[in-house]
């Protein structure tokens, strides 16, 4: 065997290893969790509301913060590879980015000022 397929061999080995103490792990907890099943355990729980049978109304609020989580979040998957190669990039990429903070800034203000960031 040469020393190219040794290398795949420690990771295939490796890779095996893993899923049998994933698997091992998933047993034990099996063999020794109890288990007593009630009918309570299987209802439906959403943000601490009582379950209504059939259709549901959920508050439109949750649906909301998510979506200004993500609007959000997703800015530093640009801000991040920006900040680190600031000195490379140059001053049209300081320009455009101090734009885009802008207006990340006014749709927060936005927000605030329509009162979405209330929690009511």
């Amino acid at each position: 065997m040469t020393r190219y397929y040794q290398a795949y061999l420690a990771v295939a080995v490796l890779g095996a290893a893993a899923l049998g103490m994933f698997g091992a792990m998933l047993g034990a907890g099996r063999l020794l969790r109890p288990t007593r099943p009630q009918d309570d355990k299987y209802v439906t729980y959403e943000a601490g509301s009582d379950p209504v049978g059939g259709w549901g109304q959920s508050n439109v609020r949750y649906y909301v913060y998510a979506l200004l989580f993500v609007m959000f979040d997703v800015e530093a998957v640009f801000i991040f590879p920006w900040a680190v190669n600031l000195e490379s990039l140059g001053t049209f990429a300081l320009v455009e980015m101090t734009i885009f903070i802008v207006i990340l800034a006014l749709a927060l203000v936005y927000a605030w000022r329509k009162g979405v960031l209330r929690w009511a």
